[in-house]
């Protein structure tokens, strides 16, 4: 599958998978950018992406970013980009919560997190009056 994407600063890398296995991209910082602690911010991914229809971008932190620059997480766990935010202005961001105590710098041109396109299916709903499917608890109910 081919993907059209703009960078808006050419001189950054374009985005590449590290390994043949690999299931996600690398996405780098446009710019250098300090988060402090308590601090949530938005980081430009100099990246805008023509997702494909039927799929979204989901972003999320590189594993080894937990190590590295200890405190950084998405605050809502991870990214969702839809197919429909191409536009000529809409460039990637990923938000990112300083949870720890220290400042944490993410240099221009680092790579600091991750796509991934997941293919999605599309339903229609249909409302019902009564459930009749036996209640099975949830949150470790089984065991």
């Amino acid at each position: 599958m081919k993907v059209d994407i703009k960078r808006i600063d050419p001189s950054l890398p374009m985005p590449e998978y590290q390994t043949a296995g690999a299931a996600a991209f690398d996405i780098y910082p446009r710019e250098t950018v300090r988060i402090l602690p308590g601090e949530i911010v938005r980081i430009p991914s100099n990246l805008i992406v023509a997702t494909p229809c039927g799929y979204f971008l989901m972003l999320s932190l590189r594993s080894g970013l937990a190590k590295k620059k200890p405190g950084l997480v998405i605050p809502q766990g991870v990214g969702v980009v839809d197919s429909d935010y191409r536009g000529p202005e809409d460039e990637v961001i990923v938000q990112v919560h300083n949870v720890g105590d220290q400042i944490v710098t993410l240099e221009r041109g680092e790579r600091f997190a991750q796509g991934t396109f997941v293919r999605i299916g599309k339903v229609s709903f249909r409302e019902i009056g009564e459930v009749t499917a036996k209640t099975r608890g949830g949150f470790g109910s089984t065991g």
